[in-house]
């Protein structure tokens, strides 16, 4: 990282900015997008120690962007599982990095939409323990990942969230977790002053765009942003398939 220029440093704040915004309307975009941004710049190995730093300051501005639409108890059901097994993954993926579980993430995430729509037509919902089970293997892809935060936005649409709760639950969720991430990689050596440089760059650059979303979702009724949402979770998919098939 200690040859980074200025032009790639204005890239990567210009598509946080963009990702941010993307993330306040679909509920996630910084973690999947900014690695195929970040990698070709600092190496895949910072990847995920940056994009677990700088998504303290993402989610802690939709947190306040969206802080009245939280529903703290699915909230606390999913963290408290997550947390551990977060913090389990985080300290995995100092050892090792593999691409082949993003395979896995991605086929999870495209066959989440229609089970999802399946359990609402059934009228079932994960709630409880099954909330709290997901919860648990979601902290531990999301330790050692980098775009799987996605899967979280799959587990809180089956538990029969809608719209800006969604994104407001994830944001909370995800901010508890970022903190476990990032004190795990500080403990364990892997990021050095030169990742929490671009960290800062990406997370401050990417805040102002939950404000952006807010806005934008203001308009929209509540049916379509659950279509962008599932058309989110697809994308997401797809895009790790890819990325894990290289």
């Amino acid at each position: 990282m200690e040859h980074v220029t200025l032009l790639q440093y204005a890239l990567v704040a210009i598509c946080a900015l963009s990702a941010g915004t993307l993330g306040g309307i679909a509920g996630y975009g910084t973690g999947l997008l900014m690695p195929l941004i970040l990698t070709p710049i600092v190496g895949g190995e910072a990847v995920v120690p940056i994009i677990g730093v700088s998504a303290l300051l993402t989610n802690a501005s939709r947190v306040a962007a969206f802080r009245d639409e939280i529903d703290y108890r699915r909230a606390l059901l999913i963290g408290a599982l997550a947390l551990p097994t977060c913090m389990l993954g985080a300290y995995g993926y100092t050892f090792l990095s593999g691409k082949g579980a993003t395979l896995v993430i991605g086929t999870f995430l495209i066959l989440m939409v229609p089970a999802r729509l399946l359990l609402k037509r059934l009228r079932a919902r994960l709630d409880g323990g099954g909330l709290m089970t997901a919860g648990a293997g979601y902290g531990l892809l999301v330790g050692g990942t980098a775009g799987s935060g996605v899967v979280l936005l799959s587990i809180l649409m089956a538990a029969g969230l809608n719209g800006r709760a969604v994104v407001a639950t994830d944001a909370i969720i995800s901010f508890g977790l970022g903190l476990v991430k990032t004190g795990t990689f500080h403990v364990a050596g892997a990021l050095p002053f030169s990742a929490w440089i671009m960290a800062l760059i990406v997370g401050l650059s990417a805040t102002p765009g939950a404000f952006i979303a807010k806005r934008l979702t203001q308009a929209l009724p509540i049916h379509i942003h659950n279509a962008i949402l599932d058309a989110a979770i697809i994308c997401g998919g797809v895009v790790l398939i890819a990325q894990g098939s290289r």
